[in-house]
């Protein structure tokens, strides 16, 4: 494992939120969470997170229900095509038999994309694949001093590569039920530092465990890191 990854996973395991969807590797509370969590604030997602699991325990009850009982649990959430997707979705895991276990079957399921598969398959199943988020755009921008615009096609590319290069090893060893493996725990760590540590405005660079080798904070490009371009 490189020294990066090894201190993101070390301040992952002292610093990182407690949340109840890391307590579990079952792909439905996982993937439940992800989708709710897409456009909302961890705050206000965990009370819907705990009401749809308390009224949908399992996909198949999800499946079962109807598109406007679905509807009426997500209200207040905004963003209601994530509802209606959730609920296909889970009417497409019903229709396999099972929650898809590879990276290409869970993307084909209804609202999920890249940044979403590799959460769900990496903290369900140890499947090798980096999440890339803004807050992992953000830590790699300023860590390794990259000023090639992150809403670019080239940008996404490089930080995609560059992510996916950081990543340890899967683990051999048997991992109980809950117990994260190295390459969710970097993921989560990668998302967590950038929400807590590495944050937009007034970042913790003086209680940093990588400031010693931080190229931005180096050469004085904290604040201008990460490059976005601008959109009309």
């Amino acid at each position: 494992m490189n020294s990066f990854s090894a201190v993101i996973i070390h301040w992952f395991r002292e610093n990182g939120r407690d949340l109840p969807w890391r307590e579990t590797k079952d792909p439905y509370a996982i993937w439940l969470s992800e989708i709710i969590l897409q456009q909302t604030r961890i705050a206000q997602g965990w009370e819907y997170w705990e009401r749809f699991m308390k009224t949908y325990p399992k996909v198949e009850n999800l499946a079962a229900a109807s598109e406007d009982d679905v509807l009426k649990l997500w209200q207040g959430l905004g963003y209601y095509s994530r509802a209606r997707n959730l609920h296909a979705a889970a009417r497409q895991i019903v229709v396999l038999g099972h929650f898809p276990d590879t990276l290409e079957g869970i993307k084909a399921l209804k609202g999920v994309g890249d940044y979403t598969a590799a959460a769900i398959g990496s903290f369900a199943f140890d499947i090798p694949a980096a999440v890339v988020d803004g807050n992992v755009y953000r830590v790699l921008s300023r860590y390794f001093g990259i000023d090639t615009p992150i809403n670019s096609t080239q940008g996404k590319k490089e930080f995609a590569a560059l992510a996916q290069s950081l990543l340890p090893a899967s683990s051999a060893q048997q991992l109980s039920d809950t117990a994260l493996s190295p390459v969710a725990a970097y993921n989560q760590g990668m998302m967590d530092f950038g929400a807590i540590q590495c944050t937009p405005q007034s970042p913790k660079c003086l209680v940093c465990p990588l400031a010693e080798t931080c190229e931005a904070l180096r050469t004085g490009r904290v604040e201008e890191l990460p490059v976005k371009n601008k959109t009309q």
